[in-house]
């Protein structure tokens, strides 16, 4: 088919703080759910693309990692998705919460460089009174003085068309960048792992979750059936043994409500099996960062 010479596409970046909502907009927003979603903060670590398709626009959201200090070669990583979304973004959308602190110069400065149209958009206004969220969007406004101003709830997906149609008025011209049946940038085994990786957050306190990566070491589907095999990565053999569990209960609760997602996510059934293994300080370590795809 023959792309008309109107159509309009662009990349929109979703920046911001841990915790802010991020995940739950883009997943609002492309109809899917992508991007995982925990009430723990630095849930994502990648760029995650969703692609949605209209007939005279395609629209390349990045879902990306919580803006943060780095303290671990992990963060210096997930710190340079942010960066890389920034630097090929079309339109920025800039989230933020009505808890959100105001001391934020770094971030403000950041955000005062970006030279693209920049979207303010205010989420969780479901959790506040009205006068809370005039506060709230005067403050950034006189802080970034952005293109657009949109106060939403992700959650419950209100307001979130107009977000739609503002970034429809700022994309340039330009032909699809993606063939308009696809709905992502990432393979099917980055979403296994990543739905494993959420039932882990969901199901462990502390320090055990960030210490995890999960790598899909097998990825075979078949008529009726999808075998997977996942490696738990931990950075000590006291997390393993949290992981694992008493007699291996707590590994297997993880390992029931992964397949019950991934069933619904790929649509067919699903064999999973999961390894716990130690890789002592991988968040540290440039190699085990390399092998897990973090400076790729």
């Amino acid at each position: 088919m023959t792309t008309p010479p109107e159509h309009k596409a662009g990349f929109v970046s979703i920046i911001g703080k841990p915790n802010v909502g991020k995940s739950t907009l883009m997943n609002a927003l492309v109809g899917e759910k992508l991007s995982i979603i925990t009430s723990k903060a630095q849930t994502t670590r990648h760029r995650i693309m969703g692609i949605i398709n209209g007939d005279n626009f395609q629209i390349v959201y990045s879902d990306t990692p919580g803006i943060i200090e780095p303290k671990y070669e992990l963060h210096k990583s997930m710190m340079r998705f942010v960066q890389t979304s920034l630097e090929d973004a079309d339109v920025v959308l800039f989230v933020t919460d009505i808890y959100e602190k105001t001391g934020e110069e770094e971030l403000i400065a950041r955000l005062q460089h970006i030279q693209v149209p920049l979207f303010l958009v205010l989420n969780k206004i479901d959790q506040a009174t009205q006068e809370q969220v005039n506060e709230r969007l005067t403050f950034w406004q006189e802080k970034i003085n952005p293109k657009e101003v949109m106060a939403v709830s992700a959650l419950n997906k209100f307001n979130t068309e107009r977000i739609l149609q503002a970034i429809q008025e700022h994309l340039p011209l330009h032909p699809p960048y993606f063939p308009k049946d696809e709905l992502t940038d990432k393979p099917e085994r980055f979403f296994a792992a990543e739905i494993i990786r959420e039932k882990i957050f969901l199901n462990y306190k502390k320090e055990v979750p960030y210490s995890c990566e999960v790598v899909v070491t097998e990825f075979k589907e078949k008529e009726d059936i999808i075998v997977i095999r996942a490696e738990i990565m931990v950075e000590r053999a006291t997390q393993r043994a949290i992981i694992i569990g008493h007699q291996g209960e707590a590994i297997k609760k993880v390992g029931i409500q992964a397949r019950e997602d991934m069933e619904a996510f790929f649509g067919k059934k699903i064999f999973l099996e999961q390894y716990v293994k130690v890789e002592p300080d991988w968040r540290s370590q440039t190699k085990s960062l390399d092998r897990f795809g973090y400076n790729s």
